[in-house]
């Protein structure tokens, strides 16, 4: 589990996105809540899980009343790549390798870290690796903030586990 649980204060992130403006959690925060998803390239459970990302994001992200990120602990060339292979199309901020600030303020030690950050910047749900039931509640919980009908994020006829470790 990561050390940054829910209920307490977010650190603040200041990164670059993979396009090169800069993405600041606090200014984020403004629109609405956050959902704030570190990963690596490599990880297999990151490959599973971020398709089920998108689907929340094409569901609840694009009404701009929620923002979605991922922080990729890779370097720009690979993390375009695993965007591609994967098409995700929200966007991507690159944690510093070798320092890491982002994934050291929130104390990462597994991918996939999913959180949900609120307008007031409190952490309101920690995630760790792949859990559908996790992943299904995070989906209506972003449904409830916009005003949305609760999209699946999880098909009915899809046969996956319930859970992955990250």
């Amino acid at each position: 589990m990561p050390a940054i649980q829910a209920g307490v204060k977010a650190p603040d992130i200041k990164l670059l996105l993979l396009d090169g403006r800069e993405f600041s959690l606090d200014h984020a925060r403004q629109r609405g809540p956050v959902v704030v998803v570190f990963f690596k390239v490599s990880c297999p459970v990151c490959q599973f899980t971020f398709p089920y990302l998108e689907r929340i994001y094409k569901a609840y992200g694009k009404s701009g009343r929620v923002t979605i990120v991922g922080v990729s602990q890779d370097n720009a060339k690979d993390t375009a790549a695993f965007n591609r292979e994967f098409d995700v199309s929200f966007p991507t901020l690159l944690d510093e390798i070798g320092k890491y600030p982002a994934s050291n303020a929130y104390r990462i030690t597994h991918v996939p870290s999913i959180f949900l950050i609120s307008p007031e910047g409190e952490v309101e749900r920690s995630i760790v690796g792949w859990s559908k039931q996790e992943i299904e509640e995070l989906g209506r919980a972003l449904a409830d903030v916009t005003g949305d009908d609760s999209v699946p994020v999880v098909r009915v006829e899809e046969k996956i586990p319930d859970y992955k470790p990250g």
